[in-house]
């Protein structure tokens, strides 16, 4: 292994010295390869998680991880209420999985300005609702006073609606709500917010949980539901199964058969986090692409590379030299190769992903992306990942090649010219 290192170094650094050698472009052009082909694989592995990372936060943001709800609120225009007692929400707080739980309520409706109306689900926030996300996408105005005893009349509309109404923060609009007779109520524009999630932005109207349940004729034990925060997405799957043991052990006292569901089954978010784990699969056509264009450009380099040093070979097999200890040498000379390439790769890649990261460089239609600019995900593990993945492939097809040495004969090889 000494000797094979040796060689492979002495090689690796005869490679960089000037003169018209036929490997001086073959392994300009695989470390290029390299570089390049790492550099698309980890800018493509931080762009998707990133956006995945975006969208999902976004439609977490809206809703929360898992819900407590009856489920026939789906199959109804109007909300099916739940009882949110202290009991039940307390044991859920207990659960060492659970970082937190709110309640909400929703009413559909209907804006109506002199020009124009828009139909809308009014979501009433409760005092203890994390209004964390909205705050961030906030364009103007403030969040109003969230209360479960006192109306403030004060909503939050998204841009779109805003927009499509033409209202501003300040302005009042009436609201109507139908069921048996129709309800009326005047409210004020207290901020307005933009998400670029199409599906929200064009419904979603947020106000106090009172006014909800004053509109629902419901009494401060009932809401539409149950949010429910847990501390790693990771373990979603499990912690819906300890969540669905608490729910059951404490039935709803108005007899309502509560549901627990999980934000990847909600049918307001289970086709976008579908579509987001097809993602995966684009990554990994990529990925398998890439590394095969990177193979065959490091197997025609360690070929020309192997062919260039045939008398080199021979004399080295005169001298005792076997096939296993060439190969090995020809193995390293191709591993120090890849590892240039790999480290240009790094380097470029890194580059560039911070550039979008701090300065948010390329734009995207938030229309269709649901973001404005290309999300990045710095993480290191899958950064680490495709490294070694990178390394360890590349190298592994080298080995096919490197038979070639065992075919060199050393009589023939050293007259060879």
């Amino acid at each position: 292994m000494g000797l094979s290192l040796t060689l492979a170094r002495r090689f690796f650094s005869a490679s960089g010295e000037n003169g018209k050698r036929a490997s001086r472009p073959a392994i300009a052009i695989a470390t290029a390869g390299i570089a390049v082909g790492l550099a698309v694989m980890l800018i493509s592995v931080c762009v998707v998680r990133g956006f995945q990372a975006e969208v999902a936060g976004k439609l977490m943001g809206f809703g929360s991880h898992m819900e407590v709800l009856d489920y026939n609120t789906f199959a109804s225009p109007e909300s099916f209420p739940v009882t949110a007692d202290t009991a039940l929400i307390n044991a859920l707080e207990n659960l060492p999985e659970v970082s937190k739980v709110q309640r909400y309520a929703e009413k559909i409706g209907i804006l109506k300005t002199e020009e124009s109306f828009a139909a809308i689900e009014l979501k009433g926030l409760s005092p203890e609702y994390d209004t964390d996300f909205i705050q961030k996408h906030l364009v103007a105005g403030k969040l109003p006073h969230l209360s479960d005893t006192a109306s403030t009349n004060r909503i939050v509309l998204s841009k779109q609606l805003a927009t499509d109404l033409q209202l501003a923060v300040g302005d009042r609009v009436y609201a109507y709500f139908f069921e048996d007779n129709v309800k009326m109520r005047r409210f004020t524009i207290a901020a307005i917010y933009q998400t670029n999630m199409k599906q929200f932005d064009r419904t979603f109207v947020l106000t106090d949980l009172h006014t909800v349940q004053r509109l629902n004729s419901w009494d401060e034990s009932k809401a539409s539901g149950l949010e429910i925060r847990i501390r790693d997405f990771a373990r979603l799957a499990e912690s819906k199964i300890t969540v669905e043991e608490v729910v059951n052990a404490l039935p709803d006292t108005a007899g309502t058969v509560r549901s627990v569901l999980t934000i990847r089954e909600n049918p307001r978010t289970a086709g976008v986090f579908n579509w987001l784990t097809l993602l995966d699969t684009n990554v990994y056509v990529i990925l398998v692409l890439i590394l095969l264009v990177a193979a065959f450009s490091m197997i025609s380099g360690l070929l020309i590379l192997i062919l260039e040093r045939t008398q080199t070979i021979g004399v080295l097999k005169a001298l005792g030299a076997t096939n296993t200890r060439l190969r090995h040498t020809f193995l390293y000379y191709g591993a120090f190769i890849v590892l240039r390439g790999m480290l240009f790769g790094n380097i470029l890649s890194l580059l560039i992903l911070w550039a979008q990261d701090r300065f948010g460089l390329v734009h995207l239609n938030p229309e269709t992306y649901y973001v404005d600019t290309v999300p990045v995900s710095l993480e290191w593990w899958p950064i680490v990942l495709v490294n070694v993945a990178t390394l360890l492939l590349t190298v592994a097809t080298l080995v096919i090649p490197s038979f070639l040495i065992s075919r060199i004969q050393p009589a023939r090889a050293i007259r060879f010219d």
